[in-house]
């Protein structure tokens, strides 16, 4: 099977309706999912992510807070056919004894697009993000977009954006600039929802997480893709998962006009 990439926003990336998410690769520890689970190994991950591509999947979600996953993707993909579009973000570093800590200054934000273009071992990097902790208007009234901004006018990064937490937030972040937004999403969390029309009215794209609810939803997968497709500027639900029937049964579950 295949999918039908959509645009995001007018940045000239053309994702994957689903975007894999690759926190399982490299953490495993304060995350909240159903059940614990065991950091794969190489091998599983690189059958993971040649299905993935199989099925059509063209983008990964990563970032400096998921552990190791930056790393091992970049150590990974060189060893893969296969061309993905990657996602990853700015602003929170994550470390198993002391938690998550972020910094948005301009200082910390260059040297995080600079070790994350080492670690994925690229000269350019797809979207980066800011990864808000939720105090999405002082970031951006700080100045953080706008060192994305201009690392993406140097040529670093093709799009910028904010995965933020706030509507206020995301409504600022495209008065800013920004390219495209991560949301959250899905029949139980609907507060970022008036971003739909709001990234639309600025021609910006949209990029969802969690949007199966990280597993804790009862409401069928297909009923939310088909909810979640029908706004045709979201682009891409970025699912995380390590396993491989998951992973398919999810791409099963878009709707046949999104199918090739």
């Amino acid at each position: 099977m295949g999918m039908i990439h959509r645009p995001l926003g007018q940045t000239g990336l053309e994702l994957s309706p689903i975007g894999l998410g690759t926190v399982k690769i490299g953490r495993n520890t304060d995350v909240k999912y159903p059940t614990d689970f065991e950091l794969p190994s190489d091998y599983e991950i690189i059958e993971l992510l040649t299905l993935a591509s199989e099925l059509g999947i063209n983008c990964l979600d990563t970032a400096p807070a998921y552990g190791a996953s930056e790393a091992r993707l970049g150590e990974l993909l060189s060893e893969l056919a296969c061309d993905f579009r990657i996602i990853t973000k700015v602003g929170e570093t994550y470390d198993p004894d002391t938690g998550s800590h972020y910094d948005f200054s301009e200082i910390a934000i260059l040297k995080s697009l600079e070790q994350s273009l080492q670690r994925l071992s690229r000269d350019r990097l797809d979207v980066v993000l800011l990864h808000s902790d939720g105090k999405d208007i002082e970031h951006l009234n700080q100045g953080a977009l706008q060192t994305l901004i201009k690392a993406r006018d140097q040529g670093l990064i093709q799009a910028v954006g904010l995965s933020g937490k706030t509507v206020e937030g995301g409504r600022y972040a495209l008065h800013q600039g920004a390219d495209c937004l991560m949301i959250t999403l899905n029949p139980e969390t609907q507060d970022e929802k008036p971003l739909i029309a709001e990234a639309e009215r600025y021609g910006a794209g949209l990029l969802v997480k969690k949007a199966l609810g990280s597993g804790h939803l009862t409401t069928s997968i297909p009923e939310i893709f088909k909810d979640l497709f029908a706004h045709p500027n979201i682009t891409s639900a970025i699912i995380g998962t390590i396993n491989p029937v998951h992973l398919r049964n999810n791409c099963l579950a878009l709707p046949t006009e999104i199918q090739l």
